[in-house]
């Protein structure tokens, strides 16, 4: 017997790693040291920093990549799993320096994975970051015939008297949300039971390729793999540019009523106001093919909202400028209140 006999095909992988070498190559930055293909990835520190402070993030992508792999379509959620880990860092303030990946499948499919690698890069383009290296994982028999999985990992910097910890923040403070760019990478478990099981006339479900009134022509498929809006270099610019941002939050799994919360100071609390953005398409389709609870919906996905910054009052206005600049529609969506540490205002639409 042989480790190919055994499902893992060592040559395969070679020759992936070797596919996907130019693709790395574009998003080095000058920090990087050495190439791919070590046991460990080199990265020197940039100079300029007094203090500098090392920021971590790690996510995935969760069941949204359930839906990549029935529609055989596998770069979007490259950018995703980006996105994710470099949006979460940025609330401290931090600009991403290298990210990592890991990609875990049953059988090396090398052309599903370039794909994945495609939009991993992609996403690190965008961010300004470094793909420093990554690991690809052959499981015979741990995964089903074209299934994959994929986490990322990443590491940025910020000068240590810079971070944002929601100590800065103050009474007063204004919210501005940053548009989203549609479900991003969160409540694909719901998503999933509706498009399969929801009620409808003649039929139970829908399938990716149907095109809902609601979506003017864009295919369900098509919408819900719309990768998850980086939000980094517009935010980078607006601190550098010394817009008073106070603090961040990326409305991940939870919505705004988890995540906003999170970068509140002690005796804080937030009020919003749902009816200062337009909730997108996808969601109000999903609210009624799933007659899903308003609340419910506030609480599983961002509905509209990606990323909040919270500036102080006279910065306002200079910050709703810039975003708009930057191509991210924003929005006033309210203030922070002296409280407890909630979020007051959400599922009253």
């Amino acid at each position: 017997m042989d480790y190919q006999q055994a499902g893992v095909n060592v040559e395969a992988g070679r020759a992936f790693v070797d596919r996907i070498r130019g693709l790395v190559d574009r998003t080095r930055r000058p920090e990087v040291l050495g190439g791919l293909g070590g046991f460990g990835g080199c990265f020197a520190l940039p100079g300029g920093y007094q203090e500098p402070v090392l920021v971590s993030g790690t996510d995935g992508v969760g069941t949204k990549l359930k839906l990549a792999q029935a529609l055989n379509r596998h770069d979007t959620v490259g950018i995703d799993l980006v996105a994710m880990c470099v949006n979460d860092i940025l609330t401290a303030g931090a600009e991403p320096l290298f990210f990592l990946d890991y990609l875990a499948t049953g059988q090396l499919e090398p052309e599903q994975l370039a794909q994945v690698v495609t939009g991993i890069t992609a996403g690190c383009e965008q961010a300004g970051c470094a793909l420093l290296g990554g690991e690809t994982a052959e499981m015979p028999g741990f995964y089903a015939a074209g299934e994959y999985d994929v986490a990322g990992f990443c590491v940025g910097i910020v000068e240590r008297q810079q971070i944002l910890d929601g100590s800065q923040l103050q009474v007063g403070d204004i919210a501005i949300g940053l548009a989203s760019s549609g479900v991003h990478s969160n409540g694909f478990s719901l998503v999933r039971k509706i498009v399969a099981e929801a009620p409808r006339t003649g039929r139970t479900g829908y399938d990716w390729s149907e095109t809902p009134e609601l979506l003017a022509g864009q295919s369900l498929g098509e919408a819900l793999l719309t990768p998850t809006q980086l939000y980094v270099k517009p935010v980078l610019s607006a601190l550098r540019q010394g817009l008073a941002i106070r603090a961040m939050a990326h409305i991940t799994g939870g919505g705004l009523p988890e995540n906003l919360p999170r970068c509140l100071g002690a005796e804080q609390s937030i009020y919003i106001d749902v009816n200062r953005w337009p909730v997108p398409p996808i969601f109000q389709w999903l609210q009624q093919a799933g007659a899903v609870a308003l609340p419910e919906m506030f609480n599983t996905f961002n509905m509209g909202i990606g990323f909040v910054v919270l500036v102080a009052p006279a910065a306002a206005e200079a910050a709703l400028a810039h975003f708009q600049a930057q191509g991210i529609a924003a929005y006033p969506m309210g203030e922070v209140i002296a409280g407890d540490g909630r979020l007051l205002g959400t599922p009253e639409r």
